[in-house]
């Protein structure tokens, strides 16, 4: 119809119609832009775990601290060490214990003289949050003559990790998020990236997706001990696809989640920092991702009463 006009005429009908395309596109990105939900938390980010493309952002850029969503970078600087033996023993010291006492911390509450394995100590860092099994795990790890040395020098190798993946808003100064000095930080968008590399390795997958973990480690005396770890990522079991990742709280940080889900051969990682309502924020940035509506009705796991809290 539009070739049968004058051309003076059909150039400006074209130029309507285009107009009013663009006008419509204009509006659908406006509305798809308006649907993105609000959360609670102060900062967050999600981002398709394939592509690494965007998907959500809040003050994604704006440093924070992270509590002990720290413990992802220690247990994936661990699995990058080339030709690490997860089933190497290493033995409990009275220090993890001391140190967790004194900073009243969360604890897979490792007993002194036991023999633990790298595999075992990435579950108790990552399911109870332990921070005597991730002292463990640096002072293991790290290299010097003393504990201090060894967990400065696997520090280092958190930071040089980070360096690496080009995070430029992102430092610490803890292996599991005790700072003591208030400089371990990062940004939704930098832990989310940390998140993204350490979902590459299959132990670290395996690890983050379990809910509990039940094991058994020699004791000093020839005996045997049973550990019964529960994670403390509650949307675990809650939300349908959720695959990780941890947990983080802290009087500075306030409530943290890093977490990520599977639906199809979709898979999202995200990250809410100091969110009191944390799980919620989850389930609303992955069901926007998703194009769903379950968060509405997501009723949370509950953990043992005898469950560490993080």
């Amino acid at each position: 119809m539009i070739s049968s006009l004058p051309g003076v005429r059909r150039g400006a009908v074209v130029a309507l119609v285009a107009g009013a395309l663009l006008s419509v596109s204009s509006l659908s990105a406006t509305a798809q832009a308006a649907s993105a939900p609000a959360i609670g938390g102060k900062g967050g980010f999600v981002l398709n775990n394939a592509t690494g493309a965007t998907v959500y952002g809040k003050a994604a850029d704006t440093r924070r601290q992270m509590a002990s969503t720290t413990k992802i970078m220690t247990a994936a600087v661990v699995l990058s060490v080339k030709g690490v033996d997860l089933n190497r023993k290493v033995t409990v010291k009275q220090g993890y214990r001391d140190y967790v006492a004194k900073q009243g911390a969360s604890t897979a509450d490792l007993r002194t003289g036991d023999k633990l394995t790298v595999r075992q100590l990435l579950y108790g860092t990552m399911l109870p949050s332990g921070c005597d099994a991730a002292y463990a795990l640096a002072d293991t790890f790290g290299s010097g003559s003393t504990a201090a040395a060894r967990t400065k020098s696997f520090i280092a190798k958190m930071n040089a990790k980070a360096t690496e993946l080009k995070l430029k808003n992102t430092k610490f100064d803890s292996f599991d998020g005790i700072s003591p000095s208030g400089n371990n930080y990062t940004t939704p968008r930098d832990l989310a990236k940390i998140a993204q590399y350490a979902m590459k390795n299959p132990n670290f997958r395996a690890v983050v997706k379990a809910t509990s973990y039940k094991t058994t480690a020699p004791t000093s005396t020839g005996g045997k001990r049973t550990y019964t770890w529960y994670n403390t990522n509650k949307l675990l079991g809650s939300y349908k696809g959720a695959i990780g990742i941890k947990t983080g709280t802290g009087t500075a940080a306030g409530p943290c989640l890093v977490f990520a889900a599977t639906r199809g051969t979709k898979t999202l990682v995200g990250v809410v920092l100091n969110g009191a309502d944390r799980y919620k924020d989850a389930a609303k940035l992955l069901d926007y991702g998703f194009g769903s509506s379950t968060a509405k009705t997501m009723k949370l796991r509950t953990l043992p009463a005898d469950a560490q809290r993080d």
